[in-house]
């Protein structure tokens, strides 16, 4: 039930780390049953960032109605809040033109915070952020990271020691609002964004072979490399108007992008920095999928995994 008392639609959700294959699963769901799908991914928001976000296709695009995607420019901030807002306006939408909201992507959070509620966090504090990265300037991101897993330690856990994004918004809740952003985050949120929401399946494409998940990660790299990702990086700085503290700018892949660029790193290490980062992405993603007991697991490798997806899929009432 709604916050308000009124029954909500539902929805299905198809989650998944990163190449595991959730673009084709969910496009072969579409061509049996009619769907509409919303992206849960931080990333596909951004306008401009194609190659580098493995964005749906033009003609992918074109097969099913595709939604949260190149709705912000680079420039911009999306949030988890935001995401709620926007995807419980969709799935009635949708559900009211008689089709089924299919929720594709890898940023668990935005799936929890659906499902779950979340509280509205404090605003930012340019004062406490200014600290913050005068002291992440000092004794470093991984010294920061250790601070952030004293008073956090569940969202510290979640976290790299180098993501500094994440680890200033962390510690800046903390500093601001006296609580952990883990709080925020918990179950059953009570303030304005509480969902609730149900899903009617929360499928989960997950490698049960690491090695299989990395080989995918290397060769979606490389043909991202090869369609001219650096291009897109050197094209979005040309701008002028971004830099590399921008969140759109900090995902996985633009980062290490950006700074080879800036001559922080070698060109030739960019292929070898990409894969790493995602790779750490994927296993952050997948610490998240077994936090959600209710997840209905398909082995990504399998041969058959499309189809287990659709056959589940298409038994939902």
């Amino acid at each position: 039930m709604a916050t308000d008392g009124h029954a909500v639609p539902r929805y299905v959700a198809l989650a998944g780390p990163t190449a595991s294959g959730k673009t084709a699963a969910a496009l072969a769901v579409a061509r049996v049953r009619p769907v509409e799908i919303v992206s849960v991914d931080s990333a596909l928001v951004y306008r401009g960032m194609d190659i580098g976000t493995a964005k749906p296709s033009r003609e992918e695009r074109a097969e099913v109605p595709h939604h949260l995607i190149d709705i912000i420019d680079p420039r911009e901030t999306y949030s988890a809040a935001a995401f709620v807002q926007d995807a419980r306006r969709l799935i009635g939408d949708i559900s009211a033109r008689g089709k089924l909201p299919l929720l594709v992507g890898g940023t668990m959070l935005y799936f929890k915070a659906l499902a779950e509620g979340i509280d509205a966090m404090p605003a930012a504090d340019p004062e406490v952020r200014r600290r913050l990265e005068a002291e992440a300037a000092a004794l470093g991101w991984p010294a920061m990271h250790a601070r952030l897993a004293e008073v956090d330690p569940v969202t510290a856990a979640r976290l790299a020691p180098n993501d500094s994004q994440r680890i200033q918004r962390a510690l800046e809740v903390w500093h601001t609002s006296g609580q952990p952003l883990s709080s925020f985050h918990a179950a059953g949120g009570t303030g304005a964004l509480a969902s609730g929401w149900p899903s009617a399946a929360l499928i989960s494409l997950e490698p049960t072979e690491r090695a299989w998940l990395h080989e995918r990660i290397a060769m979606r790299f490389d043909a991202m490399l090869a369609s001219g990702f650096l291009d897109e990086v050197r094209a979005l700085r040309a701008r002028g108007d971004l830099h590399a503290d921008l969140p759109s700018m900090r995902c996985v892949g633009y980062r290490q992008a950006w700074e080879a660029l800036d001559g922080d790193r070698p060109p030739a290490e960019l292929r070898e920095r990409g894969i790493a980062a995602t790779r750490q992405l994927a296993k952050r993603q997948i610490t998240w999928l077994r936090s959600m007991p209710q997840r209905r697991v398909v082995a990504a490798e399998a041969p058959d995994a499309i189809q287990q997806v659709v056959r589940q899929v298409a038994q939902i009432e």
